[in-house]
């Protein structure tokens, strides 16, 4: 691990917050002003506290982004023309690590969750942003190994968060030292925890981090629980918390715990929905949070309040986003302090 070069935690102070406009021609087309609202209340929300930077596909969905946005602050929004698969930038998005005042973008690799859909043009998205000058003198590295940003959790010292399902997965043929000695080289960290439970059904991402535990600050974990013994989720989230209670930070301590309610179960067409309140942002000054219209999204909102003491917690309705099997940070990727103007 570098002295210099870090990977700065998403709690540390941002320039933007990247997220692609949703569109007739992506996934979302069947259900499309639903997602919409949604990304109404995303972009309101995250622009109270920063800039929006809005990829959109062509001039007329940026014209009808702009007056869906007409209530939003569009002062601080910024908006990019580029062609895109799907508007999972939390997976495609620039992971960045910061060296001093200077910036490095790592481009991984984006397969579509190992091959599962069309990837093309989402796998370029970070060059085409950085071809045009938007991330202004921050180097851009290109490293061919398939790595999605919600994949993993950073503490911002040196501590690494992820599961090994979702990494097995993608490279079967590697080992965990391998893996390991990889991504911390990469991503400049001195160690790297390994989740072996935790999933969720409608899920396409083989358990991605970011749908399961979330670091909150050095020394406290938010993760998604189950309290429903009947649930299929029961054993394997159970079994991850024991997990998460046997971790230790570097000093030795265990971290402080706060474990997130359990929404009701979401079906749609007979398939179960992926609902986790473990999928938040951190924006300057917040936490945006996934609300789902379900009885637990009070406490939810309750428990995030504890864990991040001293920030706003916003609620934005994400149930229209589960259809797709993801939620608000799959949907978006924050871009640390002085990356854009």
């Amino acid at each position: 691990m570098s002295d210099v070069l870090r990977f700065p935690a998403e709690w540390e102070p941002q320039s933007a917050v990247l997220v692609a406009w949703p569109h007739a021609g992506t996934d979302w087309a069947e259900r499309l002003e639903s997602v919409e609202a949604t990304y109404i209340a995303l972009v309101a929300a995250i622009t109270r506290f920063e800039t929006a930077l809005v990829c959109v596909a062509n001039e007329s969905v940026e014209a009808r982004a702009r007056s869906l946005l007409a209530a939003a602050d569009l002062s601080r929004v910024q908006f990019e023309r580029l062609d895109y698969d799907d508007t999972w930038l939390r997976d495609s998005g620039p992971i960045t690590l910061r060296d001093g005042n200077r910036l490095r973008l790592l481009d991984f690799h984006f397969t579509a969750w190992g091959g599962k859909f069309e990837a093309g043009l989402d796998d370029q998205i970070v060059a085409k942003l950085c071809d045009r000058g938007v991330f202004g003198e921050a180097r851009r590295e290109r490293i061919d190994f398939a790595l999605e940003g919600g994949a993993i959790e950073t503490d911002g010292e040196g501590t690494l968060l992820s599961t090994w399902r979702c990494l097995h997965e993608r490279h079967p043929d590697l080992d965990r030292q391998e893996v390991t000695g990889r991504l911390q080289g990469w991503l400049q960290q001195r160690r790297t925890l390994w989740l072996e439970h935790g999933y969720l059904e409608g899920d396409d991402t083989d358990a991605h981090i970011d749908t399961l535990a979330r670091f909150a600050s050095v020394d406290a974990i938010v993760y998604q629980g189950c309290q429903d013994p009947a649930d299929v989720h029961h054993a394997e989230l159970q079994a991850m918390a024991r997990e998460l209670a046997a971790f230790v930070q570097e000093n030795g301590k265990p971290y402080r715990l706060f474990e997130l309610p359990w929404p009701q179960p979401v079906i749609d067409g007979g398939r179960r929905l992926a609902a986790s309140y473990a999928n938040f942002l951190i924006v300057n000054g917040a936490v945006l949070a996934p609300a789902y219209g379900d009885p637990a999204d009070d406490a939810a909102m309750a428990i995030l309040r504890a864990a991040f003491p001293g920030r706003e917690i916003v609620a934005v309705p994400c149930r229209p986003l589960i259809w797709q099997n993801g939620s608000l940070h799959c949907l978006t990727m924050q871009l640390p302090q002085g990356l854009i103007a």
